[in-house]
């Protein structure tokens, strides 16, 4: 089990601005993030946990990681010639949620929204740059709970499971819904892969804010999904 918990994390003023879409707004508004961007720039933490371990047993849905076996067909193709993966959670930080709201103002509660994401996205950018260092891996790919209906949320419970108290390791807590506290947390299995995958690419959901790749008819059929 490692922990990565001395993640670098810069925020710029400039870019909430400008991912909140907010470029050119009246200086209060400026004023007021440059403020929220500089107390989280204070308390700020990203984090992300993982494990190494290695595959078992296989059937046609089901795939065994450690002494947790997860259900899915497609978890199950991806890993079908691989021998070791990195299960693991990834977090903004729960640290952040301890900012008080500068205004009642929800374009305010947006921008540290946004700074929450960009937060665990240094996070998610880190660890990728530790494993590949690391353990002298090449093209990765990874697969998400609940991000295709092959493999529900539900399968989040044995994730955590994996890597043993992930609250305590990391400050993240699973909901009884499977849900992940702080929100901004993301949790998924990494594994070595020779052609690049995206869950995205097997989903039909139109307009998704998280889509990553566009749907692939062709891919989809591989994997045996016709609906």
């Amino acid at each position: 089990m490692t922990i990565l918990d001395k993640i670098p994390f810069e925020i710029d003023t400039d870019d909430v601005l400008h991912q909140a879409h907010l470029t050119g707004v009246d200086d209060k508004i400026t004023t007021q993030v440059g403020e929220l961007a500089e107390a989280a720039r204070q308390i700020a933490r990203p984090k992300a946990v993982y494990d190494v371990l290695y595959l078992g047993d296989k059937t046609e849905t089901t795939v065994t990681i450690g002494e947790v076996v997860f259900v899915s067909r497609i978890l199950r193709i991806n890993l079908d010639s691989v021998e070791r993966v990195f299960p693991y959670v990834a977090t903004c930080g729960k640290e952040l949620e301890q900012i008080e709201p500068i205004s009642s103002d929800m374009i305010i509660d947006y921008c540290l929204d946004i700074i929450k994401e960009m937060a665990l996205r240094a996070a998610l950018e880190h660890l990728s740059k530790h494993l590949k260092a690391k353990y002298a891996l090449g093209r990765t790919s990874q697969m998400n709970p609940g991000s295709l209906e092959d493999w529900p949320i539900t399968e989040q419970a044995k994730l955590f499971k994996l890597l043993g108290n992930v609250e305590e390791l990391v400050g993240v807590r699973l909901t009884d819904s499977y849900l992940m506290i702080p929100a901004k947390s993301l949790s998924g299995i990494v594994f070595p892969t020779q052609v690049r995958f995206e869950s995205c690419q097997l989903c039909r959901r139109e307009n998704c804010p998280s889509r990553h790749a566009p749907f692939d008819p062709a891919l989809a059929q591989r994997y045996g999904i016709t609906e």
